[in-house]
């Protein structure tokens, strides 16, 4: 009798074991490769950072397409002397490569000044910053892990006027960041 009962317990058990391994694979990103042509955005959005700077970006690889693992933008700097306020992402590192432009960042107590083939990496729970220097930008900037990134720009994208700094804290908490301080200013 607990042969039979073994089996029939094992043999019931087996329809949710197959629908546990369909759901995972269902949530897993796709395996096809893609292309995203120079001046294009994954989806076709170019967002516009409103209220924070006046940079667009674009999105080249999405966390949709990682599984949240990474997401990658390209941004196209339009703020001379302008950045985003002293920060923390407490769960995802950041880097950035320079493709055109020069800025100057603050990672911590170190300041760096950063320039066409540079890469430098913000380590998440490190306050960072940065500032454009020159007229015109352009950088590739990746976060890892993709966290809320994508839904923030959208977000900054939407705003018709420049958030107060109480409104632009709730934004960067409710995606994740954290305000600490006052945007860098150009020396």
């Amino acid at each position: 009798m607990k042969r039979q009962v073994f089996i029939l317990t094992v043999l019931m058990s087996l329809p949710a074991l197959v629908l546990s391994k369909v759901k995972s694979f269902a949530g897993q990103p796709s395996r096809k490769g893609f292309k995203v042509k120079s001046g294009e955005a994954r989806f076709g959005i170019h967002y516009k950072m409103k209220g924070v700077t006046l940079n667009t970006l674009d999105i080249k690889i999405s966390g949709k397409d990682t599984n949240g693992d990474i997401a990658v933008f390209e941004q196209i700097g339009l703020t001379p002397r302008g950045g985003p306020p002293l920060h923390i992402h407490p769960n995802q590192d950041e880097w950035f490569y320079v493709v055109e432009g020069a800025y100057h960042f603050q990672v911590g107590d170190d300041k760096y000044e950063v320039g066409p083939g540079d890469t430098i990496f913000l380590p998440r729970t490190v306050p960072h910053a940065f500032v454009q220097l020159s007229e015109r930008g352009r950088m590739t900037v990746t976060y890892m892990p993709a966290g809320k990134m994508e839904s923030f720009f959208e977000i900054t994208d939407k705003w018709t006027a420049p958030p107060s700094q109480k409104e632009m804290a709730k934004v960067f908490l409710d995606h994740d960041m954290e305000v600490v301080g006052s945007p860098l200013k150009a020396d």
